[in-house]
C-alpha cells in the first residue's frame, strides 16, 4: 500500500537542510519524498552536537505546534515555513474562516491521506489491487470499505499569509491557560487513561538519588505502571518531569539494553518538551543532546521521530480528554 515512507534516490544525499520548496508538479511527489529522506540521513549523520541538537529542537518546535501531524509533515513544514501555526487549504480559508490567501504567497506542500475504497485482502485501492498479484475475488469493489490507500502532495498556507476576517481566538481552556498548576492537575487526570499510576513524592521521602522522577513498577492487578516524581515548589518543573515519565512509560519501560535505555532519554526528553510547549510551559531547561544517537542509521532516526511524534499525541490527547 503506498505510504508517506520515503523513496529511494541516489539525488537524495546531495540535498541539504536549508529551506526548499516543490514548484514543478512533475516532480514534486518524487522531490518531497527525496528531500525527507536527505533531511533524515543528514540528520543522523551530523557530527556537531550543538547543531544536531538545534536541529531536533526546531523540529520540535514545529511538531508541538502541529501535535497530530506526522513527522514527515512537520518536517516538510519546518523546512518550508517553520513558523507556522494554523495551515489549511485554499479553499478552506476562503470557505470556513472568510480569508484569502495574500497576493505572491507560495505554498506549503505536505502529505494528505488518501481515502478509497479497497481491497480486503492487499489493502490496495481497485487500481492498484487490479495491477497487483492478488486475487482476491470475493466481494466486487463497489462493496470494499474505505481506507487509507495512500498520501498525495498537496498545498496549504499559515494563517500568516492571508488576509480577512479575524481569525478567532483558538480555544485554550484545555490547555490551562498556560497555568503550571492546572497543567500538573490535567496531567495527574490523564493518568487513567494513558494505563498508568502517580504519586507524587514529598522531597524528604524520595528514595530514588538524584532522579527527578521514575518508572518504576507493572501493577499484577491491571497491568498499569507506577510513575513516581519528586515534589517541587516549581509545579512547571513537575509537569514536565511527568510528561517525560509518561513517555517513558508508553515507549520504554520493557526495554532493558543499557545503551539503548540512554538513547530513548532523548526520546522521552523530546516527548516532554513538545507536550510542555504545546501547553504553553517555558521547555527551555529541557536537555535535548542527541549524541546518544550518534552512529543511528537514518531508519532508527525514523522510528524515534515517529516514537516522539506517538507519545506525544497520546499524552496531550488524554490531557484533553480528561480536561
Amino acid at each position: 500500500m503506498p505510504s508517506e515512507s520515503y523513496a529511494n534516490s541516489s539525488t537524495a544525499a546531495t540535498q541539504t537542510l536549508a529551506s526548499e520548496s516543490f514548484d514543478d508538479s512533475d516532480t514534486r511527489r518524487d522531490e518531497m519524498h527525496e528531500s525527507l529522506e536527505a533531511w533524515v540521513e543528514q540528520f543522523a549523520e551530523l557530527s556537531d552536537e550543538a547543531r544536531a541538537s538545534t536541529e531536533l529542537q526546531k523540529w520540535l518546535d514545529v511538531q508541538s505546534r502541529f501535535h497530530d501531524y506526522s513527522y514527515r509533515n512537520t518536517l516538510l513544514i519546518k523546512h518550508q515555513y517553520p513558523e507556522a501555526t494554523k495551515v489549511a487549504g485554499y479553499n478552506t480559508w476562503r470557505n470556513e474562516f472568510d480569508r484569502h490567501v495574500s497576493k505572491g504567497e507560495s505554498a506549503i506542500w505536505i502529505w494528505a491521506p488518501i481515502i478509497a475504497k479497497r481491497c480486503p485482502d492487499c489493502g490496495n485501492s481497485q487500481s492498484y489491487h487490479s495491477s497487483s498479484d492478488c486475487e482476491y475475488d470475493e466481494t466486487p469493489p463497489e462493496e470494499w470499505d474505505k481506507g487509507l490507500v495512500g498520501f498525495k502532495p498537496v498545498p496549504v498556507f499559515d494563517v500568516s499569509q492571508t488576509e480577512g476576517e479575524p481569525f478567532p481566538e483558538l480555544d485554550t481552556a484545555a490547555r490551562g491557560n498556560g497555568s503550571e498548576g492546572e497543567l500538573l492537575d490535567a496531567l495527574l487526570n490523564a493518568a487513567p487513561e494513558l494505563g498508568v499510576r502517580v504519586n507524587i513524592v514529598p522531597p524528604e521521602e524520595w528514595s530514588h538519588g538524584s532522579a527527578a522522577g521514575v518508572c518504576t513498577e507493572r501493577s499484577t492487578y491491571d497491568c498499569s505502571l507506577l510513575v513516581e516524581v519528586r515534589d517541587d515548589d516549581n509545579e512547571a518543573q513537575v509537569a514536565s518531569v511527568l510528561a517525560h515519565e509518561y513517555a517513558h512509560a508508553l515507549l520504554h519501560f520493557d526495554v532493558d539494553d543499557a545503551d539503548e535505555r540512554e538513547k530513548r532519554e532523548v526520546e522521552a526528553e523530546s516527548t516532554a518538551y513538545v507536550v510542555s510547549q504545546y501547553f504553553g510551559l517555558d521547555a527551555s531547561r529541557s536537555a535535548l543532546y542527541v549524541a546518544a544517537w550518534d552512529g543511528d542509521p537514518a531508519e532508527a532516526i525514523q522510528e524515534r521521530l515517529t516514537r516522539i511524534v506517538e507519545a506525544a499525541r497520546e499524552i496531550i490527547d488524554a490531557v484533553e480528554t480528561g480536561a
